[in-house]
């Protein structure tokens, strides 16, 4: 299957600033793709570029097979694009600015009124959909964009901070929105945050990003495996073997180092990878040990972006 989004060494210069410096990826239908970083890291660059917002200052991008520099007007026909700032008209209501930018994306007058409804009701914004937006908060402003964003369905959205400014209840109807969006609707969607939270629990894969480049690319898994080759497993028991059991793991290939904790009756494990820890536990089974609990330290997508930021600084 062919990606919606191609970028090969896109490029955006401002001056003497390189606000997207040579940035490679591609982005699978029906996947949700994150990019993360700092203010300034060129994640808001980079989704105006694919947009066709701005022109390119050398590499090139495809967005549906078009180039964003030549066919933009068509690419954003099919994209649904919720900037930092909401974007809407102030004076006029949440049903007119629904209505209005339903009818730029062109939608037949005769679903538009049904589809406004859905869009309102959704995002509990019925009871004031008369109303003007310059009258609303900032968690109803982001949500009206949120609205207007997804009106026409689009089949690629680009978020760029979908729950600033929501709160935690809204927060979590946002959330619970993307996953189905990609999971069951299969769009596909761009979203750039710095909710680590909400990025790993959402993103199939990320681009992590610093000063314009990309620092590291792929999925959680993949990022954690390509800094820390090795892994640690945390394992209690019952009772602690009463046998060296540092001696009896330090003799199995893979192990790199054991350290026991016989207070606790627990031991860490370092391992290659984590294929070898099945037969840590089998081997200590057939030794009598008593096994409460296997755990296998995971990293957090936090973990993996301070690592790699710090390595920037």
């Amino acid at each position: 299957m062919n990606p919606i989004i191609e970028a090969n060494n896109l490029q955006r210069h401002f001056g003497e600033q390189k606000a997207v410096d040579k940035v490679t990826f591609s982005v699978a239908p029906g996947e949700v793709f994150g990019l993360l970083g700092p203010n300034g890291a060129g994640k808001t660059t980079t989704v105006r570029l694919l947009n066709g917002i701005l022109p390119s200052s050398g590499g090139s991008a495809q967005v549906f097979g078009l180039d964003p520099t030549l066919h933009g007007e068509k690419i954003r026909r099919q994209t649904g694009v919720l900037t930092e700032t909401p974007a809407l008209y102030e004076r006029l209501s949440a049903r007119e600015n629904l209505e209005f930018f339903g009818i730029l994306q062109e939608i037949p007058e005769s679903n538009l009124r049904q589809r406004v409804d859905e869009m309102l009701e959704f995002f509990a914004l019925s009871s004031r959909a008369k109303d003007k937006v310059e009258t609303y908060s900032k968690g109803m402003k982001q949500r009206l964009a949120l609205a207007r964003a997804l009106i026409h369905k689009p089949p690629l959205l680009f978020l760029d901070e979908p729950t600033s400014g929501l709160d935690p209840e809204v927060a979590q109807q946002v959330n619970d929105l993307i996953a189905d969006l990609s999971h069951t609707d299969g769009q596909t969607v761009v979203m750039a945050t710095h909710n680590l939270f909400e990025a790993q629990r959402l993103c199939d894969r990320v681009a992590i990003m610093n000063k314009g480049k990309i620092l590291a690319l792929g999925s959680l898994k993949e990022l954690a495996r390509d800094l820390w080759p090795v892994t640690w497993v945390d394992i209690k028991f019952h009772t602690m073997p009463a046998k060296n059991v540092t001696g009896i793991l330090k003799a199995q290939r893979g192990v790199i180092q054991v350290l026991a904790d016989a207070k606790r009756d627990a031991l860490s494990a370092q391992v290659e990878n984590e294929e070898v820890i099945p037969e840590i536990v089998r081997h200590l089974v057939e030794h009598g040990a008593s096994i409460i609990r296997v755990n296998p330290r995971d990293y957090t997508l936090e973990d993996i972006y301070f690592a790699l930021q710090a390595g920037e600084a």
